[in-house]
């Protein structure tokens, strides 16, 4: 089984979009490769500087993680601050990466624009650096990444081969891989825009976490038009397809024929609310129970850091016994 990797940041809440677009591929996944998942939260340092929040929120996510299904004993989840190999290996990366290489990353300039009136830390340049020691810890044969985080993979790639050129093979070269397609599940309110921790309105947004009567409520509000024909067709009717994705992924039908069943909007509001509600409540549930039971959580994350200190160590000494040879042999 290839072995691949998967990351994300402990920073706002999980919604419906990260879940049908993403981490139901994450459940399904564990049993076809290896899978590393990582909760990066030494990554969200770069966004988050209210005391206290960041290690509450990499919890709540972790939580959320298994709640979803990732099965501790199939699957790897570990905290990235709970492997220090990845600071250590993080500062070789940053050895290895140019100034120049870094300055041309399009995430940076996109990120310290925005903040522009605001801090900018040298660890949103850098991140690219601690990003490749993710990676290549794990020895990582594929990394589903989307077209935003291609250029990532892709420095991580000059950076393992630029490596093993000067010491010898030392790192598995991973490749970038499409993910499988999830869902495609857009704002309830701006169905042309991706439903995003960033947007706008709460009122668009369902998180995995809302109460099942305020996730009813969202979708009732949710914008069609003014037409009210039921059928699908992005172009010309983003709210009505966007409805119907979401109740066709939460049923396993196809959006299409589900078009054919309704007549009316609010009756495919409620039903696709309804369904949604009941898919996430044994998610909740399980949620709940975990954050109640912090040592059982704990556990958990014991099983995945047990198992990622083994692999990442093992890197390390690796990639160390490589600089050591190498510089025995030049003196």
């Amino acid at each position: 089984m290839a072995r691949v990797l998967s990351c994300i940041q402990p920073t706002g809440e999980v919604h419906l979009g990260n879940y049908l677009g993403a981490l139901r591929n994450w459940v399904s996944g564990q049993h076809n490769n290896d899978v590393f998942h990582g909760i990066v939260d030494l990554h969200a340092l770069t966004v988050t500087d209210t005391p206290g929040v960041l290690g509450q929120q990499t919890l709540q996510l972790a939580a959320i993680l298994f709640a979803v299904g990732l099965d501790p004993q199939i699957a790897t989840v570990f905290v990235q601050s709970h492997i220090p190999e990845h600071s250590q290996l993080g500062w070789i990366m940053e050895c290895t990466v140019s100034f120049g290489e870094l300055s041309r990353m399009t995430q940076f300039k996109d990120k310290s624009a925005k903040r522009e009136a605001d801090f900018v830390s040298a660890g949103l340049f850098t991140y690219p650096a601690l990003q490749a020691a993710d990676i290549l810890l794990y020895d990582a044969a594929e990394v589903p990444v989307g077209d935003d985080q291609r250029q990532h993979i892709e420095i991580t790639r000059d950076i393992a081969l630029r490596f093993n050129h000067r010491f010898g093979d030392t790192f598995v070269v991973p490749k970038a891989v499409t993910p499988p397609t999830g869902a495609r599940v857009m704002d309830l309110q701006e169905p042309t825009n991706k439903m995003s921790k960033s947007g706008d309105g709460e009122a668009g947004i369902i998180y995995l976490l809302d109460d099942p009567a305020a996730i009813v409520k969202k979708f009732k509000r949710a914008v069609t038009d003014s037409d009210n024909e039921v059928e699908f067709d992005r172009e010309r009717k983003p709210g009505v397809s966007n409805l119907l994705e979401i109740l066709a992924a939460v049923t396993n039908e196809s959006p299409t024929s589900l078009a054919t069943t309704y007549t009316q909007y609010g009756k495919l509001k409620q039903d696709t609310g309804e369904a949604v509600a009941e898919m996430l409540r044994p998610i909740q549930a399980r949620y709940h129970e975990l954050m109640s039971d912090p040592a059982e959580l704990s556990n958990l994350l014991a099983l995945g850091k047990e198992r990622a200190s083994k692999v990442a160590q093992a890197t390390l000494a690796r990639r160390t016994t490589r600089l050591v040879s190498t510089q025995a042999s030049s003196s």
